[in-house]
């Protein structure tokens, strides 16, 4: 999920050297860097924090209903407005262009400018995930075709004859943005998710990690070692016993989509609560269960959920060892550990237990608002 590739991609050569391949950035779109850390093809979170879920053909036949015709045209006809006549071509006020179809921010002021054709010009988007790209052979001639994202709107096209640092031209309608100055507040699709945090300790982070993972709602896992007496603990001083710290994940989540309490729910049952420092064959105070909350409100969230499920019969005589206390400082695990189940497919002892905490409610809440 956060394998490193390089953006040279040398899949299909669209335009002179300039090679790329469908939904990956084109050459030379690093964002000052030579490599960058990618998700698999599921992210439904941008890098920037927003929601690139694709919108159903029924969404997006809702929301064009709005526009006008010629922003129809282009945006859903892949059509192209004359040069010269677009509205935000002489636009030199500072802010954000954003999808005209579902708000989505595409392009920023900061990196706009006058190339002297006749179409608004970027060097880069607002963030690259906000784009896709596909193969145009139209009009008799091979070119690169840029869409949102997340509606999949047409937009324009983009060229390798921009000026540094991407050496990249995008060039757009204006018909398929709208423009949101610098101060003023942005609309609600176009904001970021309000995004939340929780921690979890439940034996080897791997399991835990890959199970939180596939929980609707989720939108990044990491694994790392919390509550500990140590600064930047490494895997070795954890497993001699020498930090204090637990194995434990990161989970940032959608609270829109997915509530700490049924997350926390998903955590009882991914491992066995009642085994004191340990998860099978990992024994060890690092291997504990427990969970380090953010505020009260968790705190109380946890310990209530513990009690529930301890008074049930699914763990009568046997008492639920989990500490709920406070969370310290996050220290994320080497890079090793990262995505580990999903990169190496090895099955580890946590259980899928979204099925039961969500039920049908899982497919609804994978799909809100899509």
């Amino acid at each position: 999920m956060r394998t490193l590739i390089a953006l040279t991609l040398v899949a299909v050569t669209l335009i002179g050297g300039f090679a790329m391949q469908a939904s990956q950035p084109p050459k030379g779109e690093t964002d000052g860097s030579q490599e960058t850390t990618m998700k698999k093809d599921t992210r439904e979170l941008s890098r920037a924090g927003y929601d690139i879920r694709p919108l159903s053909p029924e969404k997006v036949a809702e929301l064009a209903k709005r526009l006008t015709p010629e922003q129809y045209r282009v945006t859903q006809r892949s059509g192209t407005e004359p040069a010269f006549c677009g509205n935000l071509l002489d636009n030199k006020k500072s802010g954000t262009y954003v999808c005209v179809v579902c708000g989505l921010p595409l392009f920023s002021s900061e990196h706009k400018f006058d190339s002297g054709t006749g179409w608004p010009s970027f060097f880069r988007p607002f963030d690259r995930d906000h784009v896709a790209y596909m193969k145009d052979e139209s009009h008799g001639m091979t070119r690169v075709e840029i869409r949102c994202a997340r509606c999949s709107a047409h937009l324009g096209h983009v060229f390798d004859d921009g000026p540094a640092p991407s050496g990249l031209r995008f060039c757009l309608n204006s018909a398929a943005l709208d423009f949101v100055e610098k101060g003023q507040p942005l609309p609600a699709a176009s904001r970021p998710v309000e995004t939340r945090t929780a921690y979890f300790a439940g034996g080897c982070f791997w399991g835990i990690e890959h199970r939180f993972q596939q929980c609707p709602g989720v939108v990044e896992v990491s694994s790392g070692y919390m509550n500990g007496s140590v600064e930047n603990p490494t895997y070795e001083q954890v497993c001699e016993h020498r930090t204090g710290h637990a194995e434990a994940v990161r989970v940032v989540y959608d609270p829109s989509r997915i509530t700490f309490a049924q997350l926390a729910r998903g955590f009882f049952l991914m491992h066995d609560p009642t085994q004191l420092n340990r998860q099978g064959p990992d024994v060890g105070d690092q291997y504990r269960s427990a969970i380090f909350t953010t505020d009260a409100s968790q705190l109380q969230e946890a310990n209530a959920i513990k009690a529930s499920l301890q008074a049930s019969p699914k763990f009568a005589g046997r008492t639920i060892v989990t500490q709920i206390e406070p969370a310290k400082t996050f220290y994320p695990a080497e890079d090793y550990h990262q995505d580990y189940v999903e990169r190496t497919g090895r099955a580890c002892h946590a259980v899928n237990p979204w099925p039961e905490v969500l039920g049908a409610a899982a497919k609804e809440t994978a799909g809100s608002g899509h």
